[in-house]
């Protein structure tokens, strides 16, 4: 077991925020996906962060949901 739980950790930084994708495992084995967005605040050097957890047993149904929202954004997207 990583640091914090941390098996597997990556991140992705676009423009003024740092999307962190962070596999963890809990005290039992069980692994999970942590979905992190952290943002900068414009008046101080503090940063908002945001988290959603999805576990093992959900993810190949959060996959399918997540890639249905993905195909009607492409279809719909202004920029075609």
């Amino acid at each position: 077991m990583g640091q914090r739980g941390e098996v597997y950790s990556t991140r992705l930084v676009k423009n003024d925020r740092t999307y962190f994708f962070n596999v963890k495992e809990n005290i039992y084995g069980d692994m999970f996906l942590n979905m992190v967005e952290s943002k900068g605040t414009p008046d101080s050097d503090r940063f908002i962060r945001q988290s959603i957890i999805v576990y093992q047993e959900d993810l190949g149904e959060f996959l399918k949901e997540l890639q249905k929202s993905l195909d009607f954004i492409k279809q719909n997207s202004k920029q075609q």
